[in-house]
């Protein structure tokens, strides 16, 4: 799953909450200085993750947009993230649009000591409202494009995701349909992973 999702599964305290969405951006040393609260967030974030991963629907949505090979994990928890965004209200009692600007104000508020890049990803959520962005086929577009100047920046391939967002085009019903029956499943996984 995507940020968005992360971040509506990660329950009501802020720093869990963090946790669960930067857990990609706070890696090695860098946890040792975060709080218990915000590494409980990072527990939670790789227990989607691996669900997520591991799931036969997943593997169906990674089935139909095969062509991407490389990067087929990515492409449908971006993709998952449109669905809910478009769902929002099966999940959530809150309005999306209230939900996003609650959640902006609370990380515009946070003190935690983030390292840099968990630092500069947050403030870029807020700034260019990246919740709100994946309800739009473009925002869709936009997000992926991020994601690959990430991953070449890191790897030095070339990934051009951006025009992935045919696929989603392409495959939008059935991928949407995938999307319906797998985030009810993990939303009771998380809760069992909270609970623990």
């Amino acid at each position: 799953m995507n940020l968005l999702a992360h971040a509506l599964l990660s329950g009501a305290d802020l720093e869990v909450r963090l946790g669960n969405v930067l857990a990609d951006f706070v890696k090695g040393r860098d946890r040792l200085s975060m709080p218990p609260a915000f590494l409980e967030g990072v527990r939670q974030h790789q227990a989607i993750d691996a669900f997520t991963d591991s799931h036969p629907v997943v593997s169906r949505s990674k089935a139909r947009v095969r062509d991407y090979r490389h990067a087929t994990g990515i492409l449908v928890d971006v993709f998952y993230d449109h669905f809910l965004t478009l769902s929002w209200h099966r999940f959530s009692a809150e309005p999306l649009e209230r939900f996003n600007a609650r959640l902006y104000a609370e990380f515009g508020a946070h003190t935690i000591a983030l390292p840099p890049e968990a630092k500069d990803v947050l403030e870029q959520i807020v700034r260019d409202d990246w919740f709100g962005s994946y309800g739009s086929i473009a925002g869709v577009e936009d997000t992926l494009t991020r994601v690959s100047q990430r991953l070449e920046a890191r790897t030095g391939r070339d990934f051009r995701l951006g025009s992935a967002v045919s696929q989603l085009v392409a495959h939008l019903d059935e991928l949407a349909a995938d999307f319906a029956e797998f985030f009810p499943l993990l939303r009771a996984h998380v809760e069992t992973v909270r609970a623990a």
